[in-house]
């Protein structure tokens, strides 16, 4: 019986005993360069192939020079707040000061003036009521979590009534029913899809309402015969109850822009009556992922104290990053200028064109117009007038661009890949080559 093919494989000892292994284990540490001669050699004796130590070194040192799985990548989509992109993209003075917290100590949960424990939670409290007219504020890892957590520390095992217009999903399989059940508040819906009148929320308080949630529409919208009570007439029939209103404003902006009108500010709902406020920070705030909780002074408070809010949240760089981007919004021109996401949703369209001109000169393209959108949940009815080089290739000029460095996601639309220049800067655009 002739011998099987694979016996005629190299040991491990062998292939570190050759002058390629040398110089893997002198630039990956020997530890690295192990675990990827065993790759190379089980992906061998999977496929049924004796190589011989080149071929598998060679596939070692593939192995070890990989890209880190999470990397920068351009974005050419058109759409400003990518969800599978990282979404908003960081201003220039937040990734200043999340490095200069990251490399070394800080006073992130140290009271520096009583030279004793503090909360992190405490950081951002100013900032925040300052810039949404609230008593207080605080911050956790993302939107949901702020609304899980205000839902258990204000309503745990009580009675929250909820329009059924608003029993929404978002994101992946974030529904807000669910939201609710993992709170520990009890559901009760009221009024119909399309339909929600005040009186449906009256006919529904009594005393084991714990509170009134709105959820506002933002990652889609109903039109045709809807009705639904404003935020004002919700919050004053829930003071009339003696009962706290949380409005869960999912996206959320602080400051008015003419083309996100449909967008409600935090500071509008406070200045409503809303007792809690929750939105998120990665999304037209331009900032680093982050939910964040503002309103009266007491319930935050207690959403504060609740054991959940340690489970929850901020981490050190996201906090140093946010408190950084919500700074720039104390000057809302400054904001525009330079919060990527507001400046990318306010530019002027023909400052677009231009670049997309550059851009095609450059590659060989041709330049069209096309619609960008915000994204994120955000104003989806909202169209953005933009411009794109257009490149011949579809669908393998695309998966091109992607595997190159730095990767580069783009549309394919009717067999031409789209490289929208709404979501591309002036730099981005010299990195990208064919």
């Amino acid at each position: 019986m002739a011998d099987h093919p694979l016996r005629g494989l190299p040991s491990v000892d062998t292939l570190l005993s050759e002058p390629l292994a040398a110089g893997l284990v002198k630039r990956h540490g020997r530890p690295a360069t192990l675990t990827a001669i065993r790759a190379a050699l089980a992906s061998a004796r999977g496929r049924g192939v004796a190589e011989g130590p080149e071929a598998l070194l060679a596939e070692a040192a593939r192995l070890l020079g990989r890209p880190p799985s999470l990397r920068p990548a351009l974005n050419a989509t058109g759409v400003v707040v990518h969800t599978n992109l990282g979404r908003a993209p960081l201003a220039a003075a937040a990734v200043e000061r999340a490095a200069a917290v990251a490399s070394g100590y800080s006073n992130l949960e140290y009271d520096l003036e009583a030279g004793a424990r503090g909360s992190r939670h405490l950081h951002l409290a100013a900032i925040l009521a300052e810039l949404t007219g609230s008593e207080d504020g605080m911050a956790v890892n993302n939107n949901a979590a702020a609304v899980m957590l205000a839902l258990a520390a204000l309503a745990g095992g009580r009675e929250v009534p909820i329009s059924r217009g608003e029993l929404i999903e978002v994101g992946d399989g974030f529904r807000i029913p669910e939201v609710l059940a993992q709170s520990g508040a009890r559901l009760v819906e009221v009024g119909s899809t399309n339909r929600t009148r005040i009186g449906d929320y009256a006919r529904v308080l009594g005393p084991e309402t714990a509170a009134v949630l709105r959820v506002h529409q933002s990652n889609f919208r109903m039109v045709g015969f809807t009705e639904a009570p404003s935020l004002d007439e919700l919050c004053a029939l829930a003071a009339e109850h003696g009962v706290p209103v949380i409005d869960d404003l999912g996206s959320g902006q602080l400051i008015d822009l003419p083309d996100l009108a449909d967008e409600p500010t935090a500071r509008s709902s406070v200045e409503a009556g809303a007792t809690v406020v929750c939105f998120s920070g990665d999304k037209l705030l331009g900032g680093p992922q982050a939910g964040i909780i503002v309103g009266a002074a007491e319930a935050v408070a207690r959403i504060r104290r609740h054991p959940l809010a340690r489970a929850v949240r901020i981490d050190k760089l996201s906090l140093a990053a946010l408190e950084a981007t919500l700074e720039l919004y104390r000057d809302p021109a400054r904001a525009l200028r330079e919060v990527p996401v507001l400046r990318a949703v306010a530019e002027p369209a023909d400052a677009v064109r231009e670049r997309a001109e550059r851009l095609a000169a450059r590659l060989g393209g041709a330049v069209v117009p096309t619609t960008a959108r915000v994204g994120g949940g955000a104003v989806p009815l909202l169209e953005l007038e933009s411009f794109a080089c257009a490149l011949d290739g579809g669908d393998g000029l695309a998966a091109a661009l992607r595997a190159g460095e730095p990767p580069v996601v783009a549309r394919v639309q009717e067999g031409r890949v789209l490289l929208d220049c709404r979501t591309l800067t002036d730099e981005e655009c010299l990195r990208i080559s064919l």
